[in-house]
């Protein structure tokens, strides 16, 4: 009679597994000028045994926000409170909040820049004075009643910070622009992550997964743990240099970082288009995709890589993008010429 095997649900997950994100500023890589000014602001607030002024961070998907807003509490020693722009459709939404917001604590609100006007309008006196106005009643029995907050920190996260108002930018005593990691940095994060997810990995592994990661430490993460389920499935879960680049081929992420999806949109301006000038719906449609897709997913990197340049007439293919996709600008087929001489 064969033994009936009973299999055992697994246990918790590991929390450094869980989790890759630092847990104080001292474990962060990178961003070096931003953390120097936040720990003298910090410091201050301290010594002053005040709340840190209001804090508001910008910059691409990805380079850490999210994580400082969960820093600063730590460095701090206060409770935070995390919701989005998106979920705040009325002030109502917001006043809870607010109202149960501990003296001192942080309130973290992400993609702020979604939030509706009146929402806006109504952090206004919550940020400078502490004070939110309440009506009660309805009609001529409506009345209107001060309630006074505990004096909190509002951290602010947006990827558009040109969308917020004027007046609701201007009410952050601290503004800080994030910018891409150099790929020595991004080495560093892999490195910490791997050890965090007990994964064995060389130093050109290491370099290979930071110079395809878009300078991104999201993007990094992300191929990290790719390549480590990739060597623990082909082979006995060390990350050498071969097995990176072969998980990394698999996936389609070359060694400058482009996916296929980018690939494709620059194959499409130069084979369809002749290299450009296309508009960006001409080429959506040929790719069947949405063109909101490419704006915000596919063209901010390949811009920032000098694939492509915006003209006034369309996006147009660079040399950097003929070089490399292989393609001679001088062979293309006949009617693929782009109208205006691209290339002399």
């Amino acid at each position: 009679m064969a033994r009936e095997t009973i299999l055992q649900p697994p246990g918790p997950p590991d929390d450094e597994e869980k989790d890759l994100r630092p847990q104080t500023m001292a474990d962060m890589v990178g961003q070096r000028e931003v953390i120097e000014r936040l720990r003298i602001v910090i410091d201050a607030a301290r010594k002053r045994s005040e709340c840190l002024g209001h804090v508001l961070f910008d910059g691409p998907p990805g380079l850490g926000k999210t994580t400082f807003a969960t820093v600063i509490p730590r460095e701090m020693g206060v409770p935070v409170a995390f919701t989005s722009g998106p979920v705040i459709k009325a002030p109502r939404d917001l006043v809870p909040y607010l109202t149960n917001a501990s003296e001192h604590s942080v309130l973290f609100i992400d993609e702020i820049h979604r939030l509706p006007t009146g929402v806006e309008e109504y952090l206004y006196t919550a940020m400078e004075d502490f004070r939110i106005d309440i009506v009660l009643g309805e009609g001529v029995n409506a009345r209107t009643h001060n309630l006074w907050l505990k004096p909190f920190t509002l951290i602010g996260a947006t990827t558009r910070a040109g969308m917020l108002s004027g007046p609701l930018r201007d009410r952050f005593q601290v503004r800080e622009h994030l910018g891409f990691y150099t790929v020595d940095e991004l080495a560093e994060i892999v490195r910490r992550n791997a050890k965090k997810l007990r994964t064995p990995i060389e130093a050109k592994a290491l370099m290979e997964i930071a110079c395809r990661s878009r300078g991104t430490p999201r993007v990094a993460n992300n191929l990290l743990r790719w390549v480590r389920d990739y060597a623990q499935s082909k082979s006995d879960g060390k990350i050498t240099i071969q097995l990176a680049r072969d998980a990394l081929r698999m996936l389609g992420v070359d060694d400058l970082g482009l996916n296929s999806v980018d690939r494709d949109y620059l194959d499409t301006i130069i084979r369809v288009f002749g290299g450009g000038p296309a508009g960006i719906e001409a080429i959506a449609h040929t790719m069947n995709v949405s063109a909101d897709t490419l704006t915000d997913d596919v063209e901010p990197f390949l811009l920032r890589s000098e694939m492509i340049v915006r003209s006034p007439r369309g996006r147009v293919a660079t040399m950097k993008a003929f070089n490399h996709l292989h393609i001679n600008p001088a062979k293309r087929p006949p009617g693929d010429e782009p109208q205006t001489r691209l290339f002399d």
